[in-house]
């Protein structure tokens, strides 16, 4: 049994075929599905797609390449968002200074509020970080002094000192199909010192898309692919991977509850 902790199901590559998408991934083993937010404009969407599919939920936030089309807003916009059940997390937020879609003090002022609206539901915040470690650790940092909140490192390729950062303040680190590519050794180590009760996987699909299936379309049945390769760099047995990491989802997002069969 697997868990895709991040998804895009709402993607316009998924538009023509996602109850097709939805059958594989059950084939696969994968029970449930984390369909994530990019922009409030999404949102509507997102939602439709979690009603549709069972143990399908969701996520409310802003991704930072589009903070700047919501630069005002405001926690309790978030926390309102994140009202109904189906939403479990905070997110995808953060900041990205790879490509600077959006200027990094507009990215720092909306990953804030994301971070409060974490706080103030106590869902998790399902964090992006891209060439930024440095200036996400001490936000993250001066966030804690004001109170506590847990910390996803989602698709993680950052390096050691702040995943370990995030560690030592209870929070996790999620690895997708990156792991597999043959220039990710670097990530691989990493993977290997995460404690096997702070593992995370996904696929970000429909970007990602692991091997075999580079330079494809990637989709949630391809996560299997990233818990293999898990289990070969932790020298474990795929189904020690695969109990540990949905323990964890369920731990974390503890919000998710599995109701009739997945997906």
């Amino acid at each position: 049994m697997l868990i895709d902790s991040h998804a895009n199901l709402h993607h316009e590559r998924f538009a023509a075929d996602l109850p097709e998408v939805a059958a594989r991934a059950k084939a696969a083993g994968v029970i449930g599905m984390l369909t994530i937010s990019d922009k409030r404009s999404s949102t509507d969407a997102i939602a439709a797609v979690a009603r549709t599919y069972p143990n399908v939920w969701r996520s409310v936030g802003v991704h930072p390449h589009h903070a700047a089309d919501d630069a005002e807003l405001g926690a309790r916009t978030i926390v309102d968002l994140a009202t109904p059940s189906d939403v479990v997390g905070i997110g995808e937020c953060g900041l990205d200074f790879h490509y600077e879609y959006s200027p990094r003090d507009i990215q720092e002022r909306v990953f804030r509020a994301h971070i409060a609206a974490s706080r103030e539901t106590g869902l998790p915040l399902i964090i992006h970080t891209r060439d930024a470690d440095d200036r996400m650790r001490a936000v993250l940092e001066e966030e804690r002094q004001t109170g506590s909140f847990t910390p996803l490192l989602h698709c993680y390729t950052g390096g050691e000192a702040l995943a370990r950062a995030v560690l030592n303040w209870g929070g996790y680190v999620s690895f997708s199909g990156i792991l597999t590519f043959r220039n990710a050794e670097d990530l691989r180590r990493i993977a290997g010192l995460v404690p096997l009760d702070r593992l995370i996987i996904e696929t970000d699909c429909p970007y990602l898309a692991p091997v075999p299936h580079r330079g494809r379309r990637c989709e949630p049945a391809h996560v299997v692919h990233v818990a293999e390769k898990l289990a070969e760099i932790r020298s474990a047995s795929f189904n020690e991977i695969a109990r540990a990491t949905t323990d964890n989802f369920f731990r974390l997002f503890s919000r998710a509850k599995l109701a009739g069969d997945a997906p």
